[in-house]
């Protein structure tokens, strides 16, 4: 599996993931530990594959790894609360609940809200400039806030969680330091799930003690809401941001028309593809592409190149906020689509459109090829620092 981008290319999937799309949306993929399996490229394979209930999600049949050899160890059975990684129907007793939290409408009752904390962001960031990481002064505390607030974190243990979540999701944290990270999280989420049951408040996790969920499950569906909650939208925050500055037509056309927000969000969506790829097994022999996948097999599926196809957008790896053709696996596809993509909408339209208007000439304050990437081992990609200045 490829392990970096091209040189100048940090927004385009790596050069041997295009080829293979180029050559066929589906091709074999052998694993280090030997087995043989699949990458799928294209983006209508890979959306069938998602909405395919013969391939699973289930943690215990993913054995394989397309960079790393685990050898005979025994994955277990997914714990209980973690749905990501379940199928259906104890996928759907985890998500059924948390559904109405996040709909469209109560999503954009919150950006009132989210206009707030992205303000103060970007009053921090004023004051203490010219000059700032756009990532620690604003890609990461807007979702942060958001998503904390929302699930009733508090305020003063926002930092810390922040720092563990970050050290389990880098892609770069040894496993020692992964397991006391991703440990010290655990902790804290089943304190908290202690403390509103005793004494509920307005947020999403209080609404959940009512429900038939043990602590357990609690701890670990909070969990995956609130990773999934800060790392995917602080790097389509910070790399969306980038791309932007290194493309001066299009900034300008964001800039000059708001409105253009929702589509450019879409775009950025697409064009980025931060989760780049999921996994799923067989759990029958099934016909793919003209190809047979055995029960028993993993398929690699490739979001930044189903998101590049030629197939389904025309000049797929041109970055154009007025693509007017939709459609992209950004947020996946089936049972298991993103559960707060609306909400990462809101803060994405609110951000980018905020953070343009309250800085006219925000540049990027060192040359783009000294921008520090996310490695491609990260399950999430991005830039871990963006330098950027402006004219006080």
């Amino acid at each position: 599996m490829p392990t970096e981008r091209a040189a100048g290319c940090p927004f385009d999937p790596p050069k041997e993931l295009v080829e293979a799309r180029e050559h066929g949306p589906i091709s074999r993929f052998p694993f280090p530990s030997g087995h043989q399996g699949w990458l799928v490229t294209g983006y209508d394979l890979v959306r069938a594959v998602l909405a395919d209930p013969r391939f699973s999600s289930r943690k215990e049949l993913m054995k394989q790894h397309p960079l790393v050899d685990y050898g005979d160890i025994e994955v277990p059975p997914a714990a209980p609360g973690e749905f990501l990684l379940m199928d259906d129907p104890q996928h759907s007793r985890y998500r059924k609940p948390l559904v109405g939290k996040f709909t469209v409408r109560r999503m954009r009752l919150l950006t009132e809200r989210v206009e707030q904390i992205t303000a103060a962001c970007l009053d921090a960031m004023e004051k203490a400039g010219p000059g700032a990481d756009l990532v620690t002064a604003f890609a990461k505390p807007i979702p942060a806030i958001v998503i904390c607030e929302l699930l009733g974190v508090p305020y003063e243990d926002r930092d810390s969680f922040q720092e563990n979540v970050d050290k389990f999701m880098s892609g770069e944290t040894s496993d020692e330091e992964l397991i006391a990270a991703y440990t010290a999280v655990q902790t804290y989420l089943g304190q908290l799930v202690v403390a509103k049951r005793a004494d509920p408040t307005d947020d999403v996790l209080s609404d959940l003690t009512d429900s038939d969920l043990t602590d357990e499950e609690l701890q670990d569906v909070s969990l995956i809401l609130l990773a999934a909650g800060l790392d995917t939208t602080t790097n389509m925050l910070a790399l969306g941001t980038f791309a932007l500055l290194r493309d001066p037509e299009q900034l300008a056309a964001l800039r000059a028309d708001p409105a253009l927000a929702e589509p450019a969000v879409e775009e950025l969506l697409r064009y980025l593809s931060v989760v780049k790829q999921s996994q799923r097994v067989a759990l029958e022999d099934v016909e793919l592409g003209g190809q047979t996948i055995k029960a028993g097999t993993t398929v690699i599926l490739s979001y930044n190149t189903a998101n590049r196809d030629p197939g389904r957008h025309a000049d797929p790896h041109v970055l154009d906020l007025g693509r007017e053709e939709g459609g992209h696996l950004a947020f996946g596809h089936g049972i298991h689509q993103c559960l707060g993509q609306q909400l990462a909408r809101v803060e994405m339209r609110v951000a980018f459109t905020a953070l343009l208007a309250r800085f006219p000439t925000l540049r990027l304050a060192v040359p783009a090829e000294e921008v520090a990437l996310r490695p491609e081992t990260a399950d999430v990609y991005g830039v871990k620092s963006l330098p950027v200045t402006w004219d006080a």
